[in-house]
């Protein structure tokens, strides 16, 4: 039962998410504006942490199980792929820097800010 109430948090706050990208007029995936949500009501303390963690804890485990239909579909799709594949690579691997580059940072900041040990 506790898995069930810390599932049904997580797909309140993505529910919710759909219900934002429908009225707020921006280009942003209504997952983005879930897991935002997610993220303010840990951060204010509505929600606790240990509210959704074992099932947080759950997806985390399973996501790259989730990416697999994903890969089989491109596979199918690679006659088309072959003609993009050296720019889709370069686009690839330029954006996965720019992410860790920017969630490192990231992560610096808010250690430094929080008194942490952020410049090891």
């Amino acid at each position: 039962m506790k898995f069930l109430r810390q599932f049904l948090i997580i797909l309140s706050c993505a529910f919710a998410g759909e219900g934002l990208r429908a009225l707020i007029p921006l280009p942003v995936p209504a997952s983005v504006y879930g897991l935002v949500l997610l993220f303010l009501l840990l951060y204010l303390g509505v929600v606790k942490l240990e509210q959704v963690k074992g099932a947080s804890d759950f997806l985390l485990e399973i996501m790259p199980l989730l990416f697999v239909p994903a890969v089989v579909g491109l596979m199918d799709l690679w006659d088309v792929l072959r003609a993009v594949l050296i720019p889709a690579m370069v686009i690839a691997v330029a954006s996965t820097l720019v992410v860790m580059a920017v969630s490192g940072h990231t992560a610096q900041w808010m250690l430094r800010r929080k008194g942490g040990k952020g410049d090891e």
